[in-house]
């Protein structure tokens, strides 16, 4: 009995060791952030002044006074920012779900069907994930060139429907989750292949399609390279090329700049927090068989 509440006693010692752990993390975490929302209040003449909240130097109070909202007003209201929210949120919206689909659908294609030209596709899809995203900026200009889809959200979003990467990882996906058995007993019921997909297949690969969706959102919500060459109506811009376009050569609003930051914060938080499980989900697929 001695023994047993012996080890009891140890293992709450070291859960309550592992929380004050984890506590102290995420305080560090969360500092950043907290940095972020007070500079993004504060006046420009309070920036150097003070590491977090503005202070009155006579008493070292917080001085609530020379707080402002106004960088929000403002970026929101004249700046127009609120319209490079609405750009972002639309193309990473779009891409990641179109990414997420047509990924999946292929990496359905390589591991569950037989056809001509299999290896070749499967290692052209290996190839492809070596290139470096840089080396293909220049192409792909010349190609939308041509297309006519330069300044457009057409040009961001088209060559963003099929990562090499998402076609692989969603093959080796399949293959591990989703037996080949029950796609024959689907077929000998006759099941088409669009409804197997959507009702048999997804359900399994759920997890990871929800992880890959976030990896994608996040992606094109801090891309800042591609809308610079595709695009050049400002009108157009994300809230990443637009909070970057905001900084001046001989004076900086570092508040007016710590304000977009925010701002840009919020959306992928929100949607980091909604899919928080899948995407833990996700990235554990595999790792324990059984």
């Amino acid at each position: 009995m001695s023994t047993h509440s012996g080890a009891t006693t140890r293992d709450r010692a070291w859960t309550l060791i592992a929380h004050a752990v984890l506590l102290i993390g995420a305080a560090v975490t969360l500092v950043p952030f907290v940095w972020l929302v007070c500079a993004s209040l504060k006046r420009n003449e309070d920036f150097f002044t003070s590491m977090f909240l503005p202070l009155v130097p006579e008493t070292g109070e917080i001085a609530w006074s020379r707080l402002t909202p106004e960088h929000f007003n403002q970026l929101l209201g004249s700046m127009g920012l609120a319209r490079a929210l609405l750009n972002s949120v639309f193309l990473s919206s779009v891409t990641a779900v179109c990414a997420a689909l047509c990924t999946a659908l292929g990496g359905y294609a390589l591991a569950r069907h037989e056809f001509k030209g299999k290896k070749l596709v499967t290692g052209a899809v290996l190839l492809a994930m070596i290139v470096p995203a840089p080396l293909l900026l220049a192409p792909g200009y010349q190609l939308l060139f041509r297309l006519d889809l330069l300044d457009s959200f057409a040009g961001l979003l088209l060559p963003a429907m099929a990562p090499a990467f998402g076609v692989f990882l969603f093959r080796q996906t399949i293959y591990n989750a989703v037996p080949t058995s029950l796609l024959e007993a689907a077929r000998l019921d006759g099941c088409g292949e669009i409804r197997m997909f959507f009702t048999m297949v997804m359900p399994l690969i759920r997890p990871m399609f929800g992880a890959f969706l976030l990896i994608v959102f996040i992606g094109t919500w801090n891309n800042y390279i591609s809308p610079q060459v595709v695009l050049q109506t400002p009108s157009k811009f994300p809230l990443a090329v637009a909070v970057a376009n905001m900084k001046n050569t001989y004076y900086q609003d570092y508040g007016l700049l710590m304000a977009g930051a925010a701002i840009s914060i919020v959306p992928v938080m929100g949607l980091f927090l909604m899919l928080q499980k899948e995407f833990i989900s996700g990235l554990t697929t595999g790792a324990v068989k059984g």
